[in-house]
């Protein structure tokens, strides 16, 4: 009875369980988030998984989650099967959590993120060797990638991609058995993030994208996307982009973007910028409209952006951003470039805190549910708590947060 959440013996444990918490407002959370589950015993379950992930203490296994819930050795396998066999739908569950986010307030900014989940053997679906930036290592890990909300100082991720590389996109075998559909196929990145833009444009309010692709060498693939859609955008791009400046741009030739900064053509402007959390800074700007290269035709496209960079005490570029809001926004568009770094700060403390790295994460379904599932606690700790607890209640303080 896999198919039902696995689950005849996880609805006697349930029947039994005394909840953890007793907190009404995560009762009105789990409510909203899970209502379109098809089954109560399914609702029940992620209630109960979710709450396991806010109250139990270190590594979230299955088994150490499944001994929060009932002392019975059946509820690991009832939970195992119930994230990695039960055929609920996680799209429903994460349009509800961006709504419920919304709700809360609207995001200032979508901001995209990525996820390393490392992985021993290779089972696990989508699992290769892929090179990590933050760590300066080559991981042998699953590749998600998502969408997040910046809502005040909280960035809480409301959809997610997977990365599923050659070898698992054209094994029959291994498609089969890690259940992946049909319609999922090899994506490079710039391809992830239209596809979560798309998302969050059937679920939220639009509002500018910030991303670092500058590890991408397509990126100019993504303005493009992005422009098609009418996307206002912030988006960090390798050095050696090639830009054309705007004047007499289809004279000129195309030089990476870093080269352009060291011979500018106007002076540094010093702008006065609103930080994500409060407080003002001064910034040296140096910026410029440019050209990039249109995707078929390998010319430099009509439409000018602006590209511009905070410039080092030595003078010389550091990240370089382009954007598609009009010149007179340039302060905007620094303010929303520092809001690239906020995801990884979120995917850590989901890491650290929330189980994302606890899990084996074998089939494409399974991946989907833990990622729903860990993202609806992360979302009910940053924003569904009240401010007012109970005498003796512990809330869970999260570092630099």
């Amino acid at each position: 009875m896999a198919n039902r959440c696995g689950l005849n013996t996880l609805d006697a444990l349930l029947d039994a369980h005394v909840p953890l918490t007793e907190e009404p407002d995560l009762r009105a959370f789990c409510t909203q988030i899970f209502r379109y589950l098809s089954r109560v015993d399914q609702r029940r379950c992620a209630h109960a998984y979710v709450e396991a992930l806010l109250t139990t203490p270190g590594k979230k296994s299955i088994r150490r989650l499944a001994r929060a819930i009932s002392a019975s050795p059946a509820a690991a396998q009832s939970l195992r099967q119930f994230v990695n066999a039960s055929p609920w739908n996680w799209e429903p569950v994460l349009h509800e959590l961006a709504t419920w986010a919304a709700g809360y307030s609207p995001a200032h900014a979508w901001s995209i993120g990525r996820a390393f989940l490392p992985k021993r053997g290779e089972r696990s679906v989508g699992v290769h060797r892929h090179y990590d930036p933050s760590s300066n290592h080559t991981l042998n890990c699953q590749l998600g990638y998502g969408a997040f909300l910046c809502i005040d100082t909280a960035y809480i991720p409301v959809a997610w991609e997977l990365s599923l590389p050659g070898p698992w996109t054209d094994d029959p075998h291994l498609r089969q058995h890690a259940r992946v559909p049909d319609t999922q196929l090899y994506r490079p990145p710039w391809a992830h993030v239209l596809g979560l833009v798309d998302t969050l444009a059937t679920r939220v309010k639009s509002a500018p994208l910030v991303a670092d692709l500058s590890d991408d060498q397509d990126v100019n693939l993504l303005v493009n996307g992005l422009n098609q859609r009418g996307q206002p955008f912030v988006i960090r791009v390798p050095h050696n982009l090639a830009v054309t400046m705007s004047q007499n741009f289809g004279a000129r030739q195309p030089l990476p973007a870093a080269a352009r900064f060291m011979f500018p053509a106007k002076p540094l402007e010093t702008l006065t910028v609103t930080a994500p959390g409060g407080g003002r800074r001064p910034t040296r700007v140096q910026s410029m409209r440019v050209h990039v290269q249109a995707p078929q035709s390998g010319s430099p496209s009509e439409r000018p952006y602006q590209l511009f960079t905070e410039m080092r005490t030595d003078n010389r570029p550091g990240a370089i951003w382009i954007t598609n809001l009009p010149p007179q926004r340039l302060p905007d568009a620094v303010k929303l470039a520092s809001y690239a770094t906020g995801p990884a700060v979120a995917v850590n403390a989901m890491a650290q805190w929330f189980g994302l790295l606890d899990f084996e994460g074998r089939s494409f379904p399974g991946w989907h549910h833990h990622m729903s599932l860990v993202s609806a606690a992360y979302a009910y700790q940053r924003l569904g708590r009240s401010s007012s607890h109970r005498p003796g209640e512990r809330r869970l303080e999260l570092p630099g947060m």
